[in-house]
């Protein structure tokens, strides 16, 4: 039994994101949140034959309620990137927005998982943690920064040029943070051994580190990416459910590094020096962060 809420439930990527966790056989509870049309995308989704109880919270007065003993919080609340703004300028905005959900989440549910998609990652996960650490409950393995459209990514843009490889199993490690050139595609650790020139690495890199400006091109004003970074969102919150529950899982995920100082070793070796926060591949398990 798995209690989940997703806060920003009414966005662009919180209803399709509400809709896949809908469809996830561990979730018993699903709380949908956010400050606007929240009741009725709860309405539509609830119509769904799957047997978790499906339930809407509408405004700031009712996100205690919306965050009350659950098991795992999911963040895509705050306002999408469009086309000029930088991640300097969603902070601005998101910085404020994820910090109010955390304090609701620490007062209500001080012991949740939490998975933060608001961007810009690289700063919202740090501030998340600061709050925790103020309230006294920070615990570096329960708080995680999605990076998986990365890796998604990833896995999608080799298969565009290898039409052979598999994209739903291939898996290729993506370090460092998440976004432009802080994105660090280790192509030649993936699943699947790829036979790559370096022109190859040098385009798929590039794209990889900036895929998402391809859509928020497309979209021409009307958003950025939600519905491959609902998959994506999905996809590492089944993984972190299924560890929960006992399964060995890795993903990459932007994680505090003191979550397992003897394991962030080889990665601050590796260029993340000194740094606090960084994406590493994670072997997820029932307390969170098992190991880097």
């Amino acid at each position: 039994m798995v209690s989940v809420a997703i806060l920003g439930a009414a966005g662009g990527i919180g209803q399709p994101l509400s809709l896949l966790m809908k469809l996830n056989a561990h979730v018993t509870k699903l709380n949908l949140y956010d400050i606007v049309n929240v009741p009725g995308v709860a309405a539509d989704i609830s119509h769904v034959a799957t047997n978790s109880e499906v339930k809407s919270f509408l405004g700031a007065s009712k996100l205690a309620e919306a965050v009350t003993g659950i098991d795992l919080a999911i963040i895509p609340a705050g306002v999408p990137r469009k086309p000029g703004m930088t991640r300097d300028d969603l902070f601005k905005i998101n910085a404020g927005i994820v910090k109010g959900l955390i304090e609701a989440i620490a007062e209500n549910s001080p012991h949740a998982f939490i998975c933060i998609i608001s961007n810009p990652v690289n700063s919202t996960v740090p501030i998340a943690a600061e709050v925790l650490k103020k309230r006294g409950i920070y615990d570096p393995k329960r708080l995680f920064g999605v990076t998986t459209l990365d890796v998604v990514r990833a896995s999608r843009f080799v298969r565009d040029i290898r039409p052979d490889v598999d994209a739903a199993t291939l898996r290729v490690p993506v370090v460092g943070g998440h976004s432009g050139n802080t994105i660090v595609p280790l192509l030649s650790l993936a699943s699947t051994p790829l036979d790559l020139s370096e022109a190859e690495v040098t385009e798929l890199t590039n794209r990889i580190q900036f895929g998402g400006d391809e859509v928020v091109k497309a979209k021409d004003g009307a958003g950025s990416a939600t519905l491959s970074m609902a998959y994506a969102g999905a996809r590492f919150a089944d993984s972190l459910i299924r560890a929960i529950k006992g399964e060995t899982v890795v993903e990459p995920t932007f994680i505090a590094l003191a979550a397992d100082t003897e394991g962030a070793e080889q990665y601050r070796q590796l260029g993340a020096g000194a740094l606090d926060f960084f994406a590493v591949p994670v072997e997820l398990g029932p307390q969170g962060v098992a190991r880097i």
